[in-house]
């Protein structure tokens, strides 16, 4: 996605979310008549009196009577359970179909920073991002973006070239945002390599000259790469890389003609914004254009009850009270899924990151989560982004003061790292007579001492050594460290990053 790791922000507001949940939605500090109140407001019974009946009851489902306002509200609190679930566990799918028609769909002209491309085909941004690309909201400074949305037709194979030990990486992504596969210099290596890629339940013959075969669970597929660029480089030997990188069919590689593929995917259903159930209508349409894993079919299974299956949202089934608890499970649900990432969130020395990106098991919130702001993470194995809003005193960091970072080493990672500078009010790489983004070590004017230490001085006010400076915004702003290949010296937690130091 144009926004690698976007809104990582949210971490920081994980506290100020927490009370403006208990505030705003519950439970926090309500009494039990308060919050009975709500509740009787919200769903049109005594919900306040039954409950209380509940409560008091030993064996409720023996002794509490069916009557007819019991039923609506156990209606009700069913339909809002199991629509928070689809939520949770639909979202991502939901959010991966969307963007994946977005990501096909090129510019013309196309800008120089775009990834985009059509229907199985790559598509290759060729610049670094600047401060001039106001829609690229905090991206990379160190790679070229990779994209290509795969419709496995027939298989198809990936085929990469020497790229001679120069970092790349090729995330492979079902529709369900899971990264079923890396591709790259950690993983495979950085020799020329051919990467079979085929449909679910595919039974045909591996030809040689086959590195590696990646079986998705989904037709269709997404390929997310990043290549390193180096400050100074020749752009077209780097161009000239970028183009050695091929996908093609398995009928091509195998020496026969290329198939006539699919150009465009089928149009998602146009649901009106206003509409209360429309997230449960597009769910259901994506759901029936992919396979539902063997691991989920018991949990999605109960979603017939609210009228869900694979390709159809059935909304007649539903009474007034299913109706009402699920539109107001679209209310609540993003709210669990936001609130997910603090059992993957790590805030250490004040520098902050996500961890399980590439693993979450039954975590359908956090899977969710990832697919939103995080779209296209990586492994914490593959790179880690920790982000930094304050200095060491917990005050916001602003370009008006002046800060430093002491470094006893360079980071130890196994390929690179990068400081890279945001403006906190667009989230944007910051304008400077150096057009200087990033602090790195292969940046000019990156100087380190003798012992491998060195200093990191971030002002708006240029200083009158401009070695190691990263310019800042007049106003507020924040930092990410991007390490890639990190070291298990960093995995491990050993290693510590510095504190920002106002002077």
């Amino acid at each position: 996605m144009k926004n690698e790791f976007k809104i990582l922000k949210k971490i920081v507001k994980i506290t100020v979310f927490t009370f403006v949940f208990c505030l705003g939605l519950s439970s926090c500090k309500k009494s039990d008549n308060e919050e009975g109140k709500a509740k009787q407001e919200e769903v049109g019974t005594d919900t306040k009196s039954i409950l209380d009946q509940v409560a008091s009851k030993k064996d409720p489902v023996i002794e509490i009577p069916g009557t007819n306002e019991v039923q609506d509200l156990g209606d009700y609190y069913a339909a809002k359970t199991a629509g928070t679930l689809a939520y949770q566990w639909g979202y991502a799918l939901l959010r991966m179909e969307e963007s994946m028609r977005s990501y096909i769909d090129v510019p013309n002209p196309k800008p120089a920073t775009s990834y985009r491309a059509p229907l199985n085909q790559i598509g290759w941004a060729r610049t670094l991002p600047t401060d001039a690309d106001a829609d690229m909201p905090t991206a990379n400074n160190d790679t070229f973006y990779l994209s290509a949305v795969v419709d496995l037709q027939q298989p198809m194979v990936l085929k990469t070239p020497d790229t001679k030990d120069r970092y790349y990486v090729v995330d492979v992504f079902d529709m369900y945002q899971n990264l079923i596969s890396y591709i790259g210099r950690r993983e495979t290596g950085t020799k020329p390599g051919a990467f079979l890629i085929v449909p679910p339940n595919w039974k045909g013959n591996i030809p040689k000259g086959i590195s590696k075969v990646i079986s998705p669970t989904t037709q269709k597929v997404w390929l997310w790469g990043r290549l390193n660029v180096k400050q100074g480089e020749d752009m077209k030997q780097l161009h000239a890389l970028q183009d050695q990188f091929k996908l093609i069919s398995l009928s091509e590689f195998n020496g026969g003609g290329a198939p006539k593929l699919a150009s465009s995917l089928p149009t998602l259903p146009n649901v009106a914004d206003k509409d209360s159930l429309g997230f449960y209508k597009k769910l259901a349409f994506v759901m029936g254009n992919n396979p539902i894993p063997e691991i989920d079919k018991a949990l999605v299974g109960q979603f017939e009850k609210i009228g869900i299956t694979p390709g159809k949202f059935d909304e007649s089934k539903l009474n007034k009270m299913q109706r009402k608890g699920l539109y107001d499970a679209t209310l609540e649900g993003p709210l669990t899924i936001i609130a997910s990432v603090k059992s993957a969130a790590s805030i250490v020395n004040g520098w902050q990151w996500v961890n399980k990106l590439d693993n979450f098991g039954y975590d359908y919130a956090l899977r969710s989560m990832v697919a939103g702001p995080y779209l296209g993470g990586q492994g914490e194995k593959e790179a880690l982004y920790p982000i930094r809003y304050t200095d060491s005193e917990n005050n916001a960091l602003d370009g008006k003061n002046t800060y430093k970072i002491s470094f006893d080493k360079e980071p130890p990672v196994n390929a690179f790292w990068s400081l890279t500078m945001y403006d906190a009010s667009n989230k944007l790489l910051v304008k400077n007579e150096l057009n200087r983004f990033k602090i790195s070590n292969d940046i000019k004017g990156f100087v380190k001492k003798a012992d491998g230490t060195f200093e990191i001085t971030i002002s708006n006010a240029k200083p009158k050594d401009t070695n190691n400076w990263l310019p800042a915004p007049k106003g507020g702003f924040y930092l990410i460290l991007r390490l890639y290949q990190p070291s298990d010296e960093i995995l491990s937690g050993k290693y510590k990053i510095p504190q920002v130091i106002k002077q």
